[in-house]
């Protein structure tokens, strides 16, 4: 499995500033930032390089910690991974929102509604990882197994959740 992304969920206490993407993969959805690590890239700078890129704001190094990957395997066929971070920012007037850029629409969004049982324009897998990306200390590789665009399984660290699919 190759990790080749990365991914930032930049925080301002119970918010965090989202994108509403343009194009594939989670068209039309609410994610983090982030982006294809190119050649030469650590996961570090390319997060720090795609955050630059898609928000404008230029964050120094030490401001991104990393929380651990987020991998999937679709359809037995295809697997990938991302390398996921966050950054917390303490100024509220840091970035007014919304903002439509190239890649989508950047939003600030609250926690709460973005794990809310009933929103569905959030990327599907974000609601199983996100708490433990915002609230643990530790680093934790979350595996998705994907069937026919549906979460069938999902694995956290040594643990397995099975998903009823509907």
């Amino acid at each position: 499995m190759e990790v080749g992304y990365t991914i930032c969920f930049i925080k301002r206490e119970d918010e965090l500033l989202l994108l509403n993407r343009n194009s594939p993969p989670v068209q039309g959805m609410w994610n983090g930032v982030g982006g294809k690590i190119e050649d030469g890239e650590t996961p570090l700078s390319c997060v720090q390089r795609e955050v630059a890129e898609e928000t404008n704001l230029f964050l120094e190094e030490h401001l991104f910690e990393y929380k651990g990957t987020i991998s999937w395997a679709i359809d037995g066929e295809r697997s990938g991974g991302m390398e996921a971070f966050i950054v917390t920012v303490h100024d509220d007037d840091l970035y007014p929102v919304p903002v439509e850029i190239d890649e989508g629409i950047l939003s600030w969004k609250k926690v709460s509604w973005i794990l809310s049982g009933d929103n569905h324009g959030i990327s599907p897998m974000i609601p199983y990882y996100l708490h433990t990306v915002l609230n643990e200390n530790q680093e934790v590789h979350h595996h998705f197994t994907v069937d026919h665009g549906k979460i069938v399984e999902y694995v956290k660290g040594e643990e397995r959740w099975h998903v009823v699919v509907p």
